[in-house]
């Protein structure tokens, strides 16, 4: 819900797991990569590497490129592909939505107190609670109505070997892309400062086509259904 102008911090800091309907699952550890090798981390059954194996390539929907930061060149396509639309961007972080200790008009000189898409009783979602997703606001360059995706859709968001579901749960400028709420960058390990953290780059967005979490504030019902679009993406691409 805003335009920024960021300069991200390095993403650190260990996942925090939301609790989900499906437990988190443990990759193993590549071979030969020793004892300090860092296990994949992923809610579901799918894994990053899975997911990111159909989305090598790019069949660019968009009718031109966003850019990641109001100072940045516009180089980030929409692309295509069965079932789904992705992104591969940077990772602002969203903190609109209800007051919370960690999102609020202090910390976050950005702030405001709605969100695009409303909870079951139609309140602002709670972005240090909720993992969801920004997408850009309807333009020439890419309606996402368009595209199948809609307030509540589920994301697989990956990022560093890992996955969390999320859904569609805020809309933000016409001309950036790369957004996501406090608790989906939480999940992810990355920063979640709404003034100073988020990740400068490696971070995959799939948004399934047609779908929507039903109430859009369960995060355990985004983990059921994203599991299940996530396998059928894989076994269709």
């Amino acid at each position: 819900m805003r335009a920024r102008t960021l300069t991200l911090a390095a993403a650190a800091g260990a996942a925090l797991l939301s609790a989900a309907a499906l437990p988190a699952l443990a990759a193993p550890a590549p071979a030969g990569s020793g004892t300090h090798a860092a296990p994949a981390v992923y809610e579901g059954s799918v894994s990053a590497s899975a997911l990111l194996a159909k989305v090598s390539g790019c069949n660019q929907i968009s009718n031109g490129k966003y850019r990641t930061d109001e100072e940045t060149s516009a180089t980030i396509p929409v692309c295509g592909a069965n079932g789904a639309v992705f992104w591969k961007a940077d990772m602002d972080i969203d903190c609109d939505g209800q007051v919370t200790s960690e999102c609020n008009g202090d910390t976050d000189p950005w702030f405001q107190d709605d969100t695009a898409f409303h909870t079951s009783d139609d309140q602002p979602l709670t972005a240090a609670r909720l993992p969801y997703v920004v997408v850009p606001s309807a333009s020439s360059t890419w309606n996402y109505q368009n595209a199948g995706i809609k307030g509540g859709g589920v994301v697989a968001v990956i990022y560093n070997n890992k996955v969390e579901y999320a859904v569609v749960g805020d809309t933000g400028p016409t001309a950036i892309i790369g957004e996501a709420s406090y608790a989906t960058a939480s999940a992810l390990g990355i920063d979640p400062d709404p003034e100073t953290g988020g990740a400068e780059s490696g971070v995959t967005y799939i948004l399934f086509k047609n779908s929507q979490v039903s109430p859009i504030e369960s995060h355990s019902a985004a983990v059921t259904l994203g599991n299940q679009l996530a396998q059928q993406f894989v076994n269709n691409n």
